[in-house]
Order: structure tokens, then sequence, then C-alpha cells
């Protein structure tokens, strides 16, 4: 299910003081980093990525195929930080307002 607008606003807020977890560099992404940021993801659920390669058609690119490969959501991108959320079924702990 989309994040409506609300909820977005709030994990920009949650994000806002945190560093990037995962780290992309000019060898792009593999299957180690996919697991790497889908690790992330099961234990903290509010991921920040720092992608640090080529022009922003090539950064743009490499964040969507982390976005469909770990089943996220995107909820902001700005410059090389992209922000991404996915619920934990089993432990959520981020509460998302209506």
């Amino acid at each position: 299910m989309p994040l409506t607008e609300p909820q977005r606003r709030h994990l920009r807020r949650l994000g806002h003081d945190r560093d990037p977890i995962v780290l992309v560099g000019q060898g792009g992404i593999g299957p180690n980093l996919v697991a790497e940021l889908d690790r992330a993801l099961n234990d903290h659920e509010l991921v920040k990525v720092r992608a640090r390669v080529g022009d922003r058609g090539t950064r743009d690119s490499i964040l969507a195929e982390l976005e469909r490969e770990t089943h996220s959501e995107l909820v902001q991108r700005i410059g090389h930080v992209a922000l991404y959320y996915r619920r934990n079924p089993d432990k959520p702990g981020i509460l998302l307002p209506d």
C-alpha cells in the first residue's frame, strides 16, 4: 500500500537525524548491497542510503532498483541521499499516522 502524504511527512521527520547506513559506491549495486539494505530495513524499518555514483540519471535508476529489489518505499531523495521505508510485519517499530 502506498504511503500517504501525512505518512511521508512523518517518516521524513523521523529520518532527518539519521545517518546513512548503506553506501552505494562506484561499483553500483549487487546482491550483497541489496542484502545489506534488506537486513537494515528489517532491523530499522527506516533507512538512509547514500549513493555516490555517476550522474543524476544513473543515481535515479540505482535508487529505483533498490526500491524494487527490497520491496520498500522511497520516502524522500535529496541529492545523493535517499530515505527508504519498509514496515516490519513481525515487530513494527514505527507507528504511522492514518
